[in-house]
């Protein structure tokens, strides 16, 4: 019996080791993107990293779950909606902001800090996400290929920072910072809409149910 639970021990604790990293670098980026979008005033880098926190909430939970824990689904629920109420905040100030920018025409300074967090992110989260997929598939875990996906949007959202912060230091557009700051609310508000119909936490629960399926012999 032994034999049979190591594969799966193997891979929850790639799983874990996944969660981790992810965890630590959305902490560090969140933080970095923060004070550099407070410093340049830009709302996409400021959004972005406040997005970066929140997803480091709803992280957090599935690396409890493949920690072993059980029980508290309710709890968590309770947790993944206040994430999503977050994300719609987020998504509205976002929303709000960018459109105050482009009216009023306040143009952003340039973010060589938001450029490098922005082009790492690029590079960093598609990564994680083939290696979150491969982890997914060898515990046949629902919860590990739904947090893939969310690494593969933070993907989409570094993309159209990166582009709004480059087109600014390059060529001066001043307004595609606020316009990609737009164009990440609607990857936000999606975030908050599947929080809050506790798509994380169904799965999170059959990943657990799933994966520990008995083996022929027991």
């Amino acid at each position: 019996m032994v034999g049979q639970d190591s594969p799966r021990e193997e891979w929850l604790r790639r799983g874990r080791r996944l969660e981790y990293l992810t965890l630590g670098w959305n902490l560090v980026e969140g933080v970095v993107a923060i004070g550099s979008g407070v410093a340049a005033g830009s709302t996409a880098l400021v959004g972005f990293g406040i997005d970066s926190l929140i997803e480091s909430t709803s992280g957090a939970a599935l690396l409890w779950r493949l920690s072993g824990a059980g029980g508290g689904d309710d709890r968590e629920g309770k947790a993944l909606r206040l994430v999503g109420i977050s994300f719609l905040l987020l998504a509205a100030w976002v929303g709000w902001e960018g459109v105050t920018d482009l009216l009023g025409r306040e143009p952003p300074e340039e973010s060589v800090v938001g450029i490098l967090l922005a082009s790492l992110s690029l590079l960093i989260m598609p990564i994680l996400a083939r290696a979150k997929r491969n982890v997914a598939a060898g515990l046949g875990s629902r919860a590990m290929e739904a947090d893939s996906r969310q690494t593969d949007l933070c993907a989409y959202l570094s993309a159209l920072l990166l582009v709004g912060l480059g087109l600014n230091a390059l060529f001066g557009w001043w307004w595609a910072d606020p316009v990609s700051a737009l164009a990440m609310v609607p990857i936000i508000a999606n975030e908050a809409f599947r929080a809050l119909r506790g798509e994380e936490c169904s799965d999170c629960h059959l990943d657990l149910g799933e994966c520990q399926a008995p083996g022929p012999g027991d």
